[in-house]
């Protein structure tokens, strides 16, 4: 009689124990599903390099895409870098300069990952990246930047959004300037080692 207890308490404790990691791998199972990625960026340029790049991590990462558009669009002129008059000059020379955003993000809270993509302007991101980071309460999601350039490279770029503008978030630095038109493939493979 015993001997049947025995077996049986070991048969019921072993289904339990089934159960138990069953659920487990369950709830892990839900908690990745329910993780989603953003990929945002700016773009100001008639060119649209940012936008390129980021319409194939958004593929790559299996993300939401979402475009910053300035209020006010810059024209060509806005954008001349050698005109110190130029609105883009006058942004980048003034730290605290917040471009306004035309719409945000609706259910920010759904997304634990984001990437921001921007191009390099004197040397960091442009001021209206602030003014998207600085829209949200970005505690604990994960930033990740990414950025095309005419021969910068990423610098500081990220270091200087995480410090002004999402103090709070989870940054993988320094980021990537990534030019070109890579294919979804090699995207992949450097999201890949960012985990």
């Amino acid at each position: 009689m015993m001997k049947k207890f025995s077996a049986l308490f070991v048969v019921a404790l072993a289904l339990l124990m089934g159960a138990c990691q069953n659920n487990q791998n369950n709830a892990e199972g839900e908690a990745a599903a329910n993780e989603k990625t953003l990929v945002a960026y700016f773009t100001a340029s008639e060119v649209r390099n940012t936008e390129r790049l980021a319409k194939n991590l958004a593929e790559a990462t299996d993300a939401d895409l979402f475009e910053i558009v300035p209020a006010l669009a810059y024209t060509t002129e806005d954008l001349d870098w050698n005109d110190e008059q130029s609105r883009s000059t006058i942004e980048m020379k003034d730290s605290t300069a917040r471009p306004e955003v035309a719409s945000k993000v609706e259910n920010m809270d759904q997304y634990t990952t984001i990437y921001v993509g921007f191009p390099i302007w004197w040397y960091t991101a442009p001021r209206i990246i602030n003014t998207f980071l600085e829209q949200y309460d970005l505690t604990g999601k994960t930033i990740i930047p990414f950025a095309t350039s005419g021969g910068s490279e990423i610098g500081k770029s990220g270091e200087d959004l995480k410090k002004a503008s999402a103090p709070n978030a989870n940054w993988i630095l320094p980021g990537k300037v990534i030019n070109g038109n890579p294919p979804v493939d090699s995207l992949k493979a450097w999201v890949e080692t960012l985990k």
